[in-house]
């Protein structure tokens, strides 16, 4: 199964609500928290993405709560 990165923010509806999906969906997924971890900013950025959350899994990439793109990182 492909890694799945959670990049997210304190106090963010939509990473929440990504979290959720995923915990929900049994995926294993590993969280980097960009407020806690600012040293990641700059690489979450080098990818094109400047809001939060963005998800990263293998060649998939992308922002916000998007539930048909997370279904299919997690079929």
């Amino acid at each position: 199964m492909t890694k799945i990165t959670v990049y997210s923010k304190n106090n963010c509806m939509q990473c929440n609500m990504t979290k959720k999906f995923l915990e929900k969906a049994g995926a294993d997924f590993e969280e980097i928290n960009i407020d806690e971890h600012p040293e990641k900013i700059d690489y979450v950025k080098s990818l094109g993405f400047t809001a939060a959350p963005v998800i990263e899994a293998g060649d998939i990439v992308f922002s916000g709560f998007q539930p048909s793109k997370l279904k299919e990182i997690v079929s």
